[in-house]
């Protein structure tokens, strides 16, 4: 792997004696190794203090405070603005300067998978729960299974087609994704885009049409592609 761009930190002030000050010199490093540093952001900071606004405004929402659900608007319209700068600059430092190796891809790979088996996880405790009902239903529930005067869905239709729905897109996924290695990367994002139209997983589809139709996605760089089809 390649070094990146050699770091040059500026301290100002002069040269006394033929040496540089403590406190005020010029030190050249060269980057030997594939990790980003990354550089001082105003981000993470203001995401996390109008996070805790909003929470504080949405107490304002429910007590009888006048101007309360303005507040909040305003805070989620900063939040949204903060958010789509911070993307913005990590845009910017895979694409413009080049700072995502394969080495800090495996970041946002790992990071997303943990968020994968958290979600595994969660929906876990929920059928664990489901199952420990309807295997041992208790005295409170008159020891039956599901429990007087509640529906229970008819597993051939609605859960039916979730179950169809899943492997449908990710055999869509798996088409989109080859075709980067074919070096198809142009239809690639359309592709996957036309059976994703559900909440969220449109719009990151619609994002990442966007990056492909700029140049942004490459045979070696769509881990943000990879991450919506999940």
């Amino acid at each position: 792997m390649k070094p990146q761009r050699a770091l040059l930190y500026h301290f100002r002030g002069g040269v006394k004696g033929g040496y540089i000050q403590p406190k005020q010199r010029v030190m050249i490093e060269s980057q030997r190794h594939s990790y980003h540093l990354v550089d001082p952001s105003p981000w993470p900071i203001s995401v996390f203090t109008r996070s805790f606004g909003n929470h504080r405004r949405r107490c304002d929402v429910h007590a009888p405070i006048q101007g309360g659900a303005t507040l909040l608007s305003l805070g989620l319209i900063f939040l949204l603005y903060t958010m789509f700068v911070w993307w913005r600059d990590v845009l910017r430092e895979s694409t413009l300067e080049g700072h995502h190796t394969k080495v800090v891809q495996l970041g946002p790979r790992y990071g997303f998978l943990l968020f994968i088996v958290s979600e595994v996880m969660f929906f876990f405790a929920f059928f664990r729960a489901s199952s420990h009902s309807s295997l041992a239903p208790t005295v409170e529930i008159g020891g039956i299974w599901p429990p007087k005067g509640i529906g229970v869905l008819d597993p051939w239709e609605i859960p039916f087609l979730n179950t169809l729905y899943s492997p449908f897109i990710r055999s869509c996924r798996n088409l989109g994704s080859s075709c980067y290695t074919r070096g198809e990367g142009k239809t690639s994002s359309l592709r996957f885009s036309s059976y994703r139209f559900t909440g969220s997983s449109t719009l990151f589809s619609i994002i990442c049409g966007i990056r492909q139709y700029l140049g942004h996605l490459t045979k070696e760089h769509h881990v943000g592609f990879e991450s919506s089809c999940m």
